[in-house]
């Protein structure tokens, strides 16, 4: 046989002579099991594309009511930002609001929103942006109503009526009791109780060189009081001033640098405050403390002396001199710093201990018109007592004072 005859064509002639295939049989079997095959593989296609339409329409079916509901949850949307939630009326109950210094809108928003004044910011803020006048609202206490409208609200932040009127002026060189006399007024708290506080400074945050005393710690500046504040609070509010002030200039590391305690920095800062009249004495003020503690010379400041009596005059007798001498606070009959402030002293003031008049050798000083708040400086005895007459001149012509 020859070997090609063994890749001769399956329908060639063979051994039975019909040109057939010793293995069609299997083929035919192949081609039957392939056709059932086929007719699964059709079944389950068909199948596929039946539940292929089947997502198809629930994804679609799925879309629409997607599309629906986020139109109507958009809808919602932009009604909420077109008319937000607000109360309606005057509202009623009263509750102690306060807007502080600075305060944007959104800020007196979230304020009143807080205090359940008004429904939502996003109202008021719509309100305060249409309102001409918004910029008009002061800060300060005011007394509003509960679950207002934001106009109602916007209304009545502008009526000065609303405001609690507990505004205060704390004035650079006030005593501890002028200023209790005032919250006395303000308040109608009487001094007595602020006074009690000043025994008791424990908790007020006073810094550790105060000695626990008030005086020179009770910072200058305007204030914005709760009428609902205890005197506690209230003078709590005043020492935190002071420590952030103290805290901005550094005082503590200025003062090591000048070989000064904190504590004696605010007592020299409290003379100043009370013996100057324009702050650009301040620093030549500072240039005699210096001059005359440096020669051992005692200050001999009245400011002392009127401390001591708690009194306010410009004209110091000879005889308050002598009754005041033995006071550790009397600067005339000791050489040096008072023990503690005599005034609560501003900001001029305290730099100007750090900073004095530098070359000078003045160790007079006075106020020769102090209508027009004049002060003159003098190097020696007689230049002094020329200023001297001056300073008489002008109390003639000013009596009372």
């Amino acid at each position: 046989m020859n070997e090609l005859d063994l890749f001769s064509e399956p329908n060639g002639p063979d051994q039975y002579g019909q040109g057939h295939d010793p293995y069609a049989q299997g083929h035919l079997a192949d081609e039957r099991l392939s056709r059932g095959a086929q007719r699964q593989t059709r079944k389950k296609q068909k199948r596929k594309k039946q539940s292929g339409r089947a997502a198809v329409f629930f994804a679609l079916a799925f879309i629409v009511a997607l599309v629906g509901t986020g139109g109507v949850f958009g809808f919602a949307w932009l009604d909420n930002r077109l008319h937000p939630p607000d109360y309606e009326g005057g509202g009623d109950g009263n509750v102690t609001v306060q807007i502080k210094e600075g305060d944007s809108g959104s800020a007196i928003a979230t304020t009143l929103q807080s205090h359940n004044v008004v429904k939502s910011v996003r109202a008021f803020v719509k309100v305060y942006g249409n309102e001409p006048k918004a910029d008009k609202v002061q800060p300060g206490f005011y007394q509003m109503r509960l679950q207002m409208s934001s106009k109602a609200a916007m209304a009545l932040l502008l009526d000065p009526k609303s405001r609690s009127g507990n505004q205060l002026i704390v004035r650079e060189g006030i005593r501890s009791l002028e200023l209790f006399q005032e919250l006395q007024k303000k308040t109608g708290i009487p001094a007595a109780k602020f006074q009690a506080v000043a025994a008791n400074t424990k908790g007020l945050g006073l810094p550790s060189y105060s000695g626990g005393k008030l005086e020179g710690y009770l910072y200058p500046g305007r204030y914005d009081i709760n009428p609902n504040a205890t005197p506690r609070q209230i003078i709590k509010q005043m020492v935190d001033r002071y420590n952030k002030t103290v805290a901005d200039l550094d005082l503590e590391a200025k003062a090591r640098r000048a070989k000064m305690t904190p504590a004696k920095v605010i007592t020299m800062a409290s003379l100043i405050q009370a013996e100057g009249g324009k702050t650009d004495d301040f620093p030549k003020i500072a240039r005699v403390i210096y001059n005359r503690i440096k020669i051992g010379m005692p200050l001999q400041f009245d400011s002392t002396v009127l401390y001591i009596l708690n009194k306010r005059t410009l004209n110091v007798r000879e005889g308050d001199i002598e009754r005041t001498r033995s006071s550790p606070y009397s600067t005339y009959g000791n050489k040096g710093l008072p023990p503690g402030p005599i005034s609560n002293p501003g900001k001029d003031a305290i730099e100007a201990v750090m900073n004095p008049t530098p070359g000078e050798k003045w160790i007079y000083f006075i106020a020769t018109d102090p209508t027009n708040q004049v002060t003159e400086f003098a190097e020696t005895e007689a230049q002094f007592r020329v200023l001297e007459a001056k300073f008489r001149a002008w109390q003639r012509a000013n009596p009372g004072n």
